[in-house]
């Protein structure tokens, strides 16, 4: 690797990888992508268990230095040159904000919204069994209450989930929030307050965000495809 290059390992169908994803195109890091397929089992392999024991993406590693975990990734990533500070500001109060949402994320956002891609999409792909209904209807139960929570709470008389500007908090979010589209579901239709917020991270980020969910799309678009025949 290059000095001063860094690499990552990604899925682009992970959420918390297009989160790193975005980031690093917005801000211009250079850096080397190497993608992990996991529907292949590829983060089972020694090569990827040796750098990453628990077999999860991301992993990041600057010169030799390895970083797992999404949200510590993103942070080390605002550390370096020429990253706008918005991103985790270094005022104690601004950035304060962002490890409060990025602590309530782990336990609401992100386990809610990929509870219904899984149930959707994931597991019945994986075994050929239907949708099992009433599993779903509760976890889009649940879903919902995070969606309360993210208005009433985060978006409350503020453009962005931690204020004025974007931060490495709506990236994490945002990005939960779009795994449901792969299975077609729009969770966000009923929702304004929500919808104009992702249309301002989408403005912030630019061509970022649709080429980081790409994947995501193509998953999304191929599904209605087969629908289609079937119907």
């Amino acid at each position: 690797m290059a000095p001063g290059r860094l690499e990552v390992y990604l899925d682009l169908l992970s959420q918390p990888c297009r989160a790193v994803q975005i980031l690093l195109t917005r801000t211009g890091i250079p850096h080397k992508v190497c993608a992990v397929a996991l529907r292949k089992g590829e983060h089972r392999t020694p090569e990827f268990t040796k750098l990453n024991p628990m077999q999860k993406v991301p992993v990041m590693v600057d010169n030799g230095f390895v970083l797992t975990e999404s949200d510590a990734i993103l942070k080390y990533l605002t550390t370096k040159p020429g990253v706008p500070e918005h991103w985790y500001p270094p005022q104690p109060d601004r950035r304060a904000r962002v490890d409060e949402y990025a602590a309530w994320h782990h336990t609401n956002t992100r386990p809610h919204a990929a509870k219904v891609f899984l149930l959707e999409v994931l597991f019945p792909m994986q075994t050929g069994s239907p949708v099992d209904e009433a599993r779903l209807q509760r976890a889009l139960s649940e879903l919902d209450g995070t969606l309360d929570k993210l208005e009433s709470m985060f978006l409350r008389r503020q453009p962005f989930l931690c204020g004025d500007d974007i931060t490495i908090a709506d990236l994490l979010a945002v990005c939960e929030i779009m795994q449901p589209l792969g299975g077609g579901r729009d969770i966000l239709k009923d929702r304004p307050l929500l919808q104009r917020w992702k249309s301002r991270v989408q403005s912030a980020v630019g061509e970022a965000f649709d080429e980081a969910h790409s994947v995501l799309y193509a998953l999304r678009d191929r599904r209605k495809s087969t629908s289609s025949i079937i119907i």
